[in-house]
């Protein structure tokens, strides 16, 4: 009885660590997908931040492993502390990083600090589970049945970060919920161990853990409103994580601010400016104006803009994220903003990618209309790209007129003139043009139709803030410092864009 007895003991606890293999694996791929995100949030251009926190996690594991050599006795003990440091680390750190994001000079010495400290431990776990382990299984055995729990693991975690965790808990919140469940397999395996007694410092510091991740995952939201409010400088009326970006906005006296994912997309002072530029010129001059077609704005202020004009028979808006538009559409400021458009019975909102929604469109436009956010990244890159453009040539009716928004010919000149450039490969004539906007600074767009865009065919709208017949027509002109110059064409397999647009605002933003 006694050997029966003893024999379950030691299978509960074989067990238990092949399943504190699954929690390894599951929240240490979490940690890495935390760091790779906030890094993509904070510091743009995902393709690079996303490979570099990959690689030296890795790096960092490779050399955890290499150290698990020196362990020469106290495996399990030296377990159950990596365990517990992982939980304290890897549960906090997205919300360190977000609080120091604004406060030290240089975000990428604790974002790179952090990744190669919870890599470097997670490498160590590993080598010290399997050694556990080693008088419990065959060795055959032990390494099937390790790696088979560490490689589920590795697939619960990248199926849950994207489609559960992110868009309902946050990122500071998934942080400190997957450092409890690293806390919480410590816990269980020192009250299964028959030495547990010779643990208790490591059970109490492991209660201390657990109690200090419950009350992180209880404030996480308030964190994340302190780091912003520190990020943004103002005060935060609305924030939230959804599966495509955070939305934020700020309000200080009059004036609210949106931005996703910590990019500034306009400020109800002198967002009129913008949507005027972008909307006007394309419409005054398309030859036929029934039928327009919205890319993004799921701000809904360019529809604004579109529904001055009575002839205009239906509005298409395809916008990715719900959460932006049911916003616009149902908070009473924010529709007041841009005037209920939402609202029209001549607006259909469709929430799909505009790059699959082209593709499969069969419907021609009389104006279409571009407002993507900036080219920070590779997926937003792609909706600047010469395959994109070419669905969007088929998209736009004969005699019909786009207008791109394509950052800032001042500031980023080569990005701006790539999306030009782009634009002609796919088959336009196009004619760029800039406004002034204050929040943004010399803001440039790009008119283009299947013939050169010539001149207006009908009148501007009454009672507009910015653009009448005189401001249109200095739009059009380009000083020395913003002349066009030689650039590449924009493709899916180069994006020459994101690379340009990247360089040129480094240089500004420091």
């Amino acid at each position: 009885m006694a050997d029966a007895a003893e024999g379950a003991g030691r299978s509960r606890i074989g067990l238990a660590l092949l399943a504190s293999a699954f929690v390894v694996a599951t929240c240490g791929l979490i940690y890495e997908f935390l760091a790779g995100t906030l890094a993509s949030y904070l510091l743009g251009d995902s393709v690079t931040q996303f490979s570099t926190v990959i690689g030296s996690y890795l790096f960092a594991m490779g050399v955890g492993s290499w150290c698990s050599r020196y362990v020469k006795s106290g495996e399990l003990r030296l377990f159950v502390r990596v365990e517990l440091l992982i939980a304290a680390i890897g549960g906090s750190s997205a919300a360190v990083l977000f609080l120091l994001f604004d406060r030290v000079e240089d975000f990428r010495l604790p974002l790179y600090g952090l990744v190669l400290a919870i890599g470097g431990l997670v490498g160590l776990e590993i080598p010290l589970l399997m050694r556990i382990l080693k008088d419990r299984l065959e060795f055959g055995d032990l390494v099937a049945k390790v790696l088979t729990f560490d490689y589920v693991g590795a697939l619960a975690a990248s199926l849950l970060f994207p489609l559960l965790l992110v868009p309902h808990l946050g990122l500071i919140r998934t942080g400190f919920l997957f450092g409890l469940a690293n806390a919480g397999v410590a816990i269980a395996l020192i009250l299964l161990l028959p030495e547990r007694r010779r643990l208790t410092a490591e059970l109490v510091a492991g209660l201390l853990v657990t109690g200090a991740l419950l009350a992180g995952f209880v404030s996480s939201e308030r964190l994340q409103r302190a780091a912003e409010v520190a990020a943004y400088g103002e005060p935060i009326i609305y924030a939230a994580s959804t599966p495509y970006q955070r939305l934020v906005l700020t309000k200080r006296n009059d004036e609210i601010r949106l931005y996703l994912s910590g990019n500034l997309q306009f400020s109800s002072r002198d967002e009129y400016r913008y949507h005027e530029a972008l909307v006007h010129p394309a419409l005054t001059r398309a030859a036929t104006l029934r039928d327009v077609l919205v890319l993004g704005g799921g701000d809904g202020l360019a529809v604004r803009e579109i529904l001055k004009y009575p002839g205009i028979a239906s509005i298409t808006l395809v916008d990715l994220d719900p959460a932006m538009t049911n916003l616009f559409r149902t908070s009473a400021m924010l529709a007041a903003l841009n005037g209920n458009a939402f609202r029209s019975p001549k607006v259909h909102v469709v929430t799909a990618d505009a790059f699959g929604w082209l593709r499969a469109n069969r419907r021609r436009f009389d104006a279409v209309l571009v407002d993507f956010p900036d080219p920070t990244n590779f997926s937003v890159g792609k909706l600047y790209t010469l395959s994109f453009y070419r669905e969007l040539a088929r998209a736009v009716a004969p005699g019909g007129m786009a207008a791109v928004q394509a950052t800032s010919p001042l500031v980023a000149p080569n990005a701006y003139w790539t999306v030009a450039t782009t634009l002609e490969a796919a088959g336009f004539a196009t004619r760029g043009y800039h406004a002034y906007v204050p929040s943004f600074g010399e803001w440039g767009f790009v008119l283009a139709g299947h013939t050169a865009p010539g001149a207006p065919v009908r009148a501007l709208p009454p009672r507009l803030r910015f653009l009448n017949a005189r401001a249109e027509q200095l739009a059009f002109f380009f000083p020395p410092d913003m002349a066009r110059r030689p650039t590449p064409v924009n493709r899916l397999d180069n994006q020459a864009l994101v690379r340009a647009f990247d360089a040129e605002w480094s240089r500004v933003e420091g």
